[in-house]
């Protein structure tokens, strides 16, 4: 059987694991291109602070949870500046909505049943269990992790809700020269494919493209001739938010279903 990526040059836009990435492309045939589109995420203890002790002063009527690590990762800032156990308080006291099945995992170990939670792990899913309630003049705490959700912080304010984002993670931009060379390939159409592993690559890519005014040639591209891959629903969801209509999801939300999927995808083209 001959292999599906033969010949294929297939872009990497991971920061992690991409020699395992390569390998697995290089063994069905393709040739890859690691143009990494993450730069680091680091602990912003310092940034979270001030809008913790708000949080903790004022109350909210919301709190909203999307990763697991953020709600264990806000616990520790909290206790290392003696309010943890305010910060506990407040929230179970209100309304509590999670977005993964992680998250909802550690809520749960806080005894915390949230009043809305997501089907499939994605935003939009989550914003749909949202529309029944209703935010006028609401305190609205949202945790987010490395990017800002766009959808759902419009989402959110449209329904007018008073917003507090809560990032303990945030994400420092990739180099430009490694999306700048990356979106000139997917200009010029040089590439075949190419795989998202989480959605700040997709936001990386886009963000630059609209600094540069050329995201309509960039979907135009993307909608002809070069196919989308991404890792997982998350990562689909924002690849559909910023315009792209055709790509590929492999059911089994792993690099090598990724890869494997992407090879049989050509072998039926």
């Amino acid at each position: 059987m001959s292999k599906g990526l033969t010949g294929k040059r297939v872009a990497i836009g991971a920061s992690r694991k991409t020699d395992e990435i390569s390998i697995l492309i290089e063994k069905q045939g393709g040739v890859p291109i690691v143009r990494s589109l993450q730069g680091t995420v680091f602990l912003a203890e310092k940034e979270v602070g001030p809008n913790l002790n708000k949080i903790v002063n004022e109350g909210t009527d919301w709190a909203i949870f999307t990763t697991g690590i953020g709600v264990e990762t806000l616990l520790d800032i909290a206790e290392k500046q003696w309010i943890k156990q305010q910060f506990i308080n407040i929230i179970q006291q209100a309304k509590i909505a999670s977005r993964g099945y992680k998250t909802l995992s550690t809520l749960k170990k806080l005894g915390i049943n949230p009043d809305a939670v997501d089907e499939d792990g994605t935003t939009s899913s989550l914003i749909r269990t949202l529309e029944r309630f209703d935010f006028t003049g609401k305190r609205v705490m949202v945790q987010l992790h490395g990017e800002k959700a766009p959808t759902l912080i419009k989402f959110l304010e449209e329904k007018g809700a008073d917003v507090t984002l809560i990032l303990p993670y945030q994400h420092i931009p990739p180099a430009t020269e490694n999306v700048a060379t990356l979106c000139e390939e997917l200009l010029e159409e040089k590439l075949d494919a190419i795989c998202f592993t989480t959605a700040i690559q997709v936001r990386s890519l886009f963000n630059f493209a609209r600094d540069k005014d050329c995201v309509d040639r960039l979907l135009t591209s993307f909608n002809r001739n070069i196919l989308a891959v991404a890792v997982g629903k998350v990562t689909a969801e924002a690849l559909r938010e910023e315009g792209i209509k055709k790509m590929l999801v492999p059911e089994h939300e792993r690099m090598g279903a990724m890869i494997i999927e992407l090879s049989r995808y050509y072998r039926n083209d």
